[in-house]
């Protein structure tokens, strides 16, 4: 078996947008370099000038430097039919087939990776950078951060790991449908073998322990190996891999509990890489209001943090709606609810009507609202549990889950509210509940409200 250790110096840290100003390959069997190959490549875009600094190339130095696409069929010649080993070789990998594809070749071969298989062979020791590796194994490296004395460091890495594998690691990494290999770099695979395969939420952690990622799944290492697949070379899915450095999951007994859980995650720890939950969603609320007079008003306004609505709608049309026919239904005052603003004596005034009269009509307007709100439980088998799971619906608002005794009848709502866990309510999982409910109406408990 022959290998091919790469490794590239770069403008940048992705693909799609940067080039490779340097590349260096060593073949070998796994016991002798057979063949070495270094060039300087002219990337076509300026160096940054930290990455000048970090290397030791600069502008000058590649203006002179073949093209890519001129040193592409050799290097294609090169690793053909060969094991692709690099020190995290999916950042070397994605760029090497990137630029080849740009170049008329399509490379497709088998990769190892000295970082994560140097953390098998040789556990407990420092650091795994290339750096800290070769220094720690007596490695001699005279220029790091060149592609030709780092590929060669590499190689020797790679004689060191193929020599002490007792444990038959870099076998079973072949073997293997190369998803280890797909992996981030600081992300250690026994973590993911650690998933369950049942219904959750897991978290993406940063190399301080920060939450910047959180999802839901119905397999959660499905779910989270699929986060890893493809080849894309974006800088936005790079940063995204290079920010992974643990994860860690809660468990839901179903899928509907693991979109709320998320939901509600998100909206708590606010992380760096959640974009679909983190935008505003227009949200109105009925509020109840009292006067200098003492004369109680209804009225629409955006959600207020501190104040508890008597109902929230999606869309101010439709709040606007149900307040109309309230008005209808209870006699109740179109200027006092804000409805008409044109001038003129209020409803109460015309009437000479006193303020326990016309609060009566308006707190009977709202009792007859939150009847009209479903109180109700979603109650269904937990996976993995020898519980039911359960989602509590109190008069049209999300009230929280948990998980009840099978076969135990739903109790009545406070005695239920007791054994569950309270979430903040939202229209977003409102719509959830009542999409599920309407999936599956058999699952849907109704329960009387006192």
């Amino acid at each position: 078996m022959l290998y091919a250790v790469v490794d590239i110096e770069t403008t940048g840290s992705h693909a799609s947008e940067h080039g490779i100003t340097e590349i260096g390959i060593v073949i070998t069997d796994g016991k002798r370099v057979l063949e070495f190959y270094e060039t300087l490549v002219n990337p076509e875009q300026p160096i940054p000038p930290f990455i000048q600094v970090l290397t030791g190339i600069d502008d000058e130095m590649v203006a002179s430097a073949p093209l890519f696409e001129e040193v592409a069929p050799r290097i294609f010649e090169l690793l053909q039919d060969k094991v692709f080993v690099a020190h995290n070789v999916n950042f070397d990998y994605s760029f090497v087939q990137h630029h080849l594809r740009h170049a008329g070749f399509g490379l497709n071969t088998r990769k190892l990776c000295t970082v994560r298989l140097s953390r098998k062979v040789f556990p407990g020791l420092a650091g795994y950078s290339l750096g800290k590796l070769t220094r720690q194994l007596g490695v001699t490296m005279e220029r790091h951060h060149r592609a030709g004395a780092d590929a060669q460091a590499t190689a020797e890495v790679l004689h060191r790991i193929l020599g002490e594998d007792r444990g038959g690691h870099v076998e079973a990494m072949l073997k293997s449908k190369q998803h280890q290999q797909q992996l981030p770099p600081n992300l250690s695979e026994t973590l993911i073998q650690q998933l369950p395969t049942g219904p959750g939420v897991y978290y993406f952690h940063d190399a301080h322990g920060k939450v910047v990622y959180v999802g839901k799944a119905n397999n959660l290492k499905k779910r989270v190996l699929g986060h890893f697949a493809g080849n894309d070379t974006g800088l936005k899915r790079q940063s995204f891999l290079g920010h992974i450095h643990e994860v860690t999951f809660q468990v839901c007994g179903s899928e509907l509990m693991a979109f709320i859980l998320e939901h509600a995650e998100i909206r708590r720890l606010w992380p760096l890489f959640n974009y679909a939950h983190k935008h505003p969603v227009e949200a109105f609320s009925l509020y109840v209001f009292e006067d200098v007079k003492g004369y109680l008003h209804l009225v629409l306004d955006g959600k207020k943090k501190h104040l508890e609505p008597v109902y929230t709608f999606n869309m101010l049309v439709e709040g606007q709606s149900m307040l109309r026919k309230l008005i209808q239904q209870f006699d109740l005052c179109p200027r006092m609810c804000f409805l008409d603003r044109t001038a003129g004596p209020f409803l109460y005034e015309e009437r000479g009507e006193a303020v326990e009269a016309y609060n009566a009509r308006v707190m009977e307007a709202v009792a007859s609202l939150r009847k009209s709100l479903p109180t109700f439980a979603v109650v269904e088998r937990a996976e993995g549990s020898a519980d039911e799971a359960c989602i509590l619906m109190e008069e049209g608002r999300f009230y929280g889950m948990g998980y009840l005794p099978r076969g135990v009848p739903v109790p009545q709502v406070e005695e239920l509210k007791n054994m569950l866990t309270p979430y903040p309510d939202h229209d977003y999982i409102r719509g959830l509940i009542y999409r599920y409910i309407q999936r599956w109406p058999g699952k849907k408990i109704e329960l009387a409200t006192v």
